[in-house]
């Protein structure tokens, strides 16, 4: 199964679109979004393309087929125009035999996990950084952000399909990759 990574999109209908392209490329049995939906947030610029309720509509399309959960920049009248769940501060995916714990990470985060056991993986958005590592047994991951990546790393999400974790930017370059 087939799982893709998205975070951050802070309200850029234009990167959004972008990673659109990717799901239909890449073809992922289900898109995990891993919050900051529609707001860019009081520290952040205004991305390329800011369209909140762009942004909305087009993620309402692929609703059924998502998972997501709440970033700290995501508010209750995000939900209002969101027709899919996206409110909850972390999701537990089981994938290939391992746990996922996915969340935003503001709150549990790359260096402050939540009990998980040796093997499971928690993957988190928030820092536009994107991280494949391994902390204390714990594959720790983060697809960086589609459209404010910070530190002078390319916009881009991650793939997680047969035991492998690959962040890409959008013209196909493998980031950073990692063997489960």
């Amino acid at each position: 199964m087939k799982l893709m990574f998205i975070s951050d999109i802070h309200g850029s209908l234009f990167w959004l679109e972008q990673a659109l392209a990717k799901v239909e490329e890449e073809q992922p049995h289900t898109l995990v979004i891993l919050g900051d939906f529609l707001y860019h947030g009081p520290r952040n610029p205004l991305p390329d393309g800011y369209n909140p309720q762009g942004v909305a509509t087009k993620l309402n399309a692929y609703g059924k087929s998502l998972v997501a959960v709440r970033g700290n920049c995501d508010a209750e009248v995000d939900q209002m125009l969101l027709e899919f769940p996206m409110m909850g501060d972390y999701v537990l995916i089981l994938h290939e035999g391992r746990k996922i714990y996915a969340t935003h990470g503001h709150g549990f985060s790359i260096d402050h996990l939540p009990a998980l056991a040796e093997g499971d993986v928690f993957i988190q958005g928030h820092t536009h950084l994107p991280v494949a590592d391994i902390k204390e047994g714990i594959y720790v991951l983060n697809p960086g952000s589609i459209s404010l990546p910070k530190e002078n790393n390319p916009n881009s999400y991650g793939i997680l399909e047969n035991g492998e974790f690959t962040v890409k930017d959008f013209t196909g370059n493998v980031v950073k990759h990692l063997k489960l």
